[in-house]
């Protein structure tokens, strides 16, 4: 069979598996107890890595270079990496809700290139000058791969902030940093209500410190696990509900994926962009020329590098360092595709522009 053939093929079954696969996903979080949702969800991300790996193999094969040279190559890796990260940190977290948010992006990235995409864009041409050197496949492919995993884990975050909509806690576990305040579980406050430290008298009780706290004329007696760290300030708090344990369950879950899933796209983009910066200079003397993507590179990497500082050394919990890993979603695709499409610079060829 030919291997065009072979690559319609497979783009096409990639969107149907992932269009069926976000379907189970779905499902699965509207019909928890429906049995086997969760294995179907898992093997259809698995089949749909192995159906995109296969074309992009048939791909290489045909044109004989990585491929990575065009817009319809590289959003078929970008999906595949998705795919990829979604398997590691679906196996790492065993929660099946992962799914629920990658998904949908990955269905959305295979429909754009297999059904949107125009047939010459689709085929394979010979690489520009600049492309052909062994850096195409070290930087651009790293530079994929962390697109891929900093995309999932604005994702995960944006899924904890709809978790936690209207709510403001504490969270727990390895995705907590060292700074400011620290707890070993959840705290969830009332509306109006302002607990002050230093007006906290503690009873220990099996490993649980109770404080009875006044602020705006309101008593409120708050259960924490034994803490690691106290803040010295008082915390206003702006919540209406608790979150019911299940929720706070997932909260956790998700907060501390997304953690772990930026955590390992962070190195791989520092990576690329000092890979890329190397090519740079071996193709046009210069190591930085504050290109449009390389300016974009640049904004990615400083947003992410302010989440996880944030993290690990300011403390920063919750909703604040998740908007912030939300917003970084939007960086990303500026960065992978805005500039290509709205500016030109010397990343451009092979694309829209």
């Amino acid at each position: 069979m030919n291997l065009v053939v072979i690559q319609n093929w497979l783009d096409n079954a990639s969107f149907a598996v992932l269009f069926v696969t976000m379907l189970v996903y779905w499902s699965g979080a509207v019909f928890p107890t429906l049995p086997y949702l969760a294995s179907l969800g898992t093997a259809g991300m698995a089949i749909a890595n192995l159906c995109i790996a296969t074309l992009l193999g048939a791909r290489w094969i045909e044109a004989g270079y990585f491929p990575l040279s065009n817009l319809y190559e590289s959003l078929f890796f970008l999906a595949w990496g998705i795919t990829t990260i979604h398997l590691i940190a679906e196996n790492t977290s065993r929660s099946r809700l992962v799914g629920v948010a990658t998904a949908p992006v990955a269905m959305g990235i295979t429909a754009f290139a297999a059904l949107t995409l125009p047939s010459q864009m689709q085929a394979a041409e010979p690489l520009v000058p600049a492309l052909k050197s062994n850096w195409l496949m070290m930087h651009v492919s790293v530079m994929m791969l962390s697109y891929a995993a900093l995309m999932v884990g604005s994702l995960l975050a944006i899924a904890f902030l709809i978790v936690t909509r209207g709510q403001n806690i504490q969270l727990q576990g390895s995705s907590v940093g060292n700074g400011g305040y620290r707890t070993n579980g959840y705290r969830i406050h009332k509306t109006g209500e302002t607990a002050f430290q230093s007006q906290a008298t503690a009873v220990e009780n099996n490993g649980i410190a109770r404080f009875a706290a006044e602020g705006n004329g309101k008593t409120a007696v708050i259960d924490l696990v034994t803490t690691t760290a106290i803040h010295n300030s008082s915390s206003q708090i702006q919540n209406s509900e608790p979150l019911s344990p299940q929720r706070l369950s997932l909260a956790e879950t998700l907060d501390n994926i997304s953690y772990r899933v930026i955590g390992l796209g962070f190195p791989l983009l520092t990576i690329g962009i000092i890979a890329g910066a190397v090519w740079a200079n071996e193709a046009w003397g210069s190591y930085w020329s504050w290109d449009p993507k390389e300016t974009w590179a640049l904004i990615t990497w400083l947003v992410f590098a302010a989440y996880l500082h944030a993290r690990i050394t300011r403390g920063w919990q919750g909703r604040r360092p998740a908007i912030l890993a939300a917003s970084g979603f939007v960086v990303v695709w500026v960065c992978y595709l805005g500039v290509n499409l709205l500016g030109k610079g010397l990343h451009s060829y092979g694309w829209f522009l």
